[in-house]
């Protein structure tokens, strides 16, 4: 049970790192170059992230938090599964990945993609913080 849910805080922890890499330094860093070559880095960072170590941090988040909590009964894991899945794995599928695939396909330039693409990813960060607390507080609860 503890090492379940101290998986479950790991990965909450590794998702938020990922999605605040990104905000605080990724695209500030593509931003202050030609967007030409932003828009073009970002394409291979888009295509380069998908690898199984990205999915089973993004997938494996609100899963462990779920299945910790049903094995320990604890509502701050259920509310970590509820804040992840909608505050990260619902805002990823429904506007990230669509917009990586605009850019891809050449029918979002880069300067209309990154400013909004980065509020998004914020929010992800913010929710996937949230998540990590509600796990950390399960925990503690143990």
């Amino acid at each position: 049970m503890l090492v379940l849910a101290l998986v479950t805080l790991l990965l909450h922890g590794a998702l938020m790192g990922l999605f605040y890499a990104f905000s605080m330094s990724v695209m500030p860093g593509l931003n202050a170059i030609d967007p030409a070559h932003a828009g073009a880095a970002m394409r291979s960072i888009n295509r380069k992230i998908l690898n199984p170590w990205l999915f089973i941090v993004f997938m494996g988040s609100p899963l462990a938090a779920l299945v910790t909590g049903i094995v320990t009964g604890s509502v701050w894991f259920y509310a970590a599964a509820v804040v992840n899945g909608v505050g990260s794995f619902l805002v990823t599928v429904a506007i990230n990945v669509p917009m990586n695939n605009a850019l891809d396909a050449g029918t979002m330039p880069y300067q209309k993609y990154a400013p909004r693409w980065t509020r998004w990813n914020t929010i992800r960060t913010v929710a996937c913080a949230v998540s990590l607390v509600l796990t950390g507080i399960g925990l503690t609860a143990l």
